[in-house]
């Protein structure tokens, strides 16, 4: 809240985006168009979001923490901000997406939990990648080079999950959602149990 124009800039990015792909497209686009347009829009909107994470505090300020809270909860606190300022991003972008370029989501329940399981991974998974950029010196590229790898298996589910949504499919499959909450619980582990070492630098 410190920096409100970081969050108008990243809603503003949203909002351009999302109308640029208008103009861009200017009629009904197909099922898997639609679907892969949605979530590279998201990803990069996540990826603004959450980088400054760790990359826009000051030494000072990391030192301060360091003396007053454990590694544990700086880094659970920043994976809870992270996904409810994306949970946030996510409402808007499907808000927006769906006024300018329609809504072809048959099922609004499981895009809706894939919605919040996919904020919640990239949170997760962005923060703790934002933690280890922040201790380098180009740490905006080594975020980028860093994330993009690690979010393919994240992306892969996401994208089937919501096709399955987008097509109205009778019976969810529970082994991809399944999946998915395996992703985070990983990525929140790891992030859990790592982070004391590079908090320590």
């Amino acid at each position: 809240m410190r920096n409100k124009y970081a969050l108008g800039g990243i809603m503003l990015y949203v909002v351009s985006t999302v109308f640029v792909s208008y103009l861009s497209f200017r009629q009904i686009i197909n099922v898997p168009t639609w679907n892969a347009l949605f979530w590279i829009i998201l990803l990069f909107a996540s990826i603004n979001g959450v980088a400054k994470s760790f990359i826009g505090e000051n030494r000072g300020r990391l030192l301060y923490l360091y003396t007053l809270v454990s590694p544990q909860a700086v880094i659970m606190s920043k994976i809870i901000y992270n996904s409810l300022l994306l949970l946030l991003i996510s409402g808007l972008c499907l808000f927006v997406y769906s006024l300018f370029i329609g809504n072809l989501v048959q099922d609004m329940p499981l895009f809706l939990l894939t919605l919040l399981l996919g904020s919640f991974g990239f949170s997760s998974l962005l923060t703790m990648v934002s933690a280890i950029a922040s201790k380098t010196s180009n740490n905006f590229t080594l975020m980028a080079i860093l994330s993009f790898p690690i979010m393919m298996p994240l992306l892969m589910v996401l994208l089937k999950l919501s096709k399955n949504a987008i097509d109205g499919l009778e019976n969810w499959d529970l082994n991809y959602l399944l999946v998915l909450m395996f992703i985070n619980v990983i990525i929140i582990a790891l992030s859990y149990l790592l982070f004391r070492y590079l908090w320590r630098d």
